[in-house]
């Protein structure tokens, strides 16, 4: 316990699935402040009150909106002191197949913005909050182990999970030099609400589906397993980890 304890963290899309799970479990292991970053206004609003508004804030961000995520960054600082950790974990799908020759270029850019630009806007404006500080953060990125491999659909959302290794690789090269660790996690198919909406499926069917892709029988990969790797790399047991892409995945990547 309390591994966290005297951290300020940010975590987007941070009001339900895998975000939520980690704003709980980084408020148990003691940080000081957990701001949760969504859109999704009532879903933040609920978490934040069954956390505890001691250490738990809601604040709607699109993290589409450069704007929008600076103003995010520099009122957590200004709130807090400082920032420690950024989750930069928001992100969408498209329900299209989204295959090469029929490509919804719509649906490209509103998933792009999303998915790689606002990623990028996180990771710029945290990293320039800790270096200015001189904060020796951790910035961790949500990607998925679709970021390393090829598909036969969704072609847009594997785009943008391989742009975020890209970026996280790169980031962590760039940063390491302030004493800033920059890392991903990338799980295997968690029956979160975006996949559950993006495959029109309940939970357990979900579940049921994917689980025959995985090295581990009779286990089911769920949120809160990917929010402890996030743990595992947003403290001090992972002190010399960096520009890692972090698999939670039960072996599907090698199956």
């Amino acid at each position: 316990m309390n591994k966290l304890e005297g951290k300020v963290a940010i975590i987007t899309g941070g009001a339900s699935g895998i975000g939520a799970a980690t704003a709980r479990l980084f408020a148990k292991q003691g940080a000081c402040a957990v701001v949760i970053c969504d859109i999704q206004d009532e879903l933040g609003k609920d978490l934040c009150k069954s956390i505890g508004s001691h250490c738990c804030t809601y604040i709607h961000c699109d993290v589409s909106d450069e704007t929008q995520v600076k103003s995010l960054v520099d009122w957590t600082v200004e709130t807090y002191g400082k920032l420690d950790i950024m989750i930069s974990n928001a992100g969408i799908a498209s329900k299209s197949d989204q295959t090469v020759v029929d490509m919804d270029m719509k649906h490209l850019d509103d998933l792009f913005a999303i998915n790689i630009r606002g990623m990028v806007a996180c990771l710029k404006h945290a990293a320039r909050s800790m270096v200015e500080r001189k904060v020796k953060g951790n910035i961790i990125c949500m990607s998925s182990v679709l970021g390393r491999q090829a598909v036969l659909q969704h072609t847009d959302y594997c785009m943008s999970k391989h742009a975020v290794i890209g970026l996280m690789k790169s980031a962590s090269k760039q940063l390491g030099q302030y004493g800033i660790r920059v890392n991903a996690v990338s799980p295997s198919v968690v029956a979160t609400p975006l996949m559950c909406n993006m495959l029109e499926k309940e939970a357990a069917e979900v579940e049921k589906i994917f689980e025959p892709f995985t090295s581990l029988k009779g286990v089911i990969l769920k949120a809160e397993d990917v929010a402890h790797a996030v743990l595992f790399l947003a403290n001090g047991e992972s002190g010399f980890i960096t520009g890692h892409d972090l698999a939670v995945d039960g072996g599907f990547t090698i199956s």
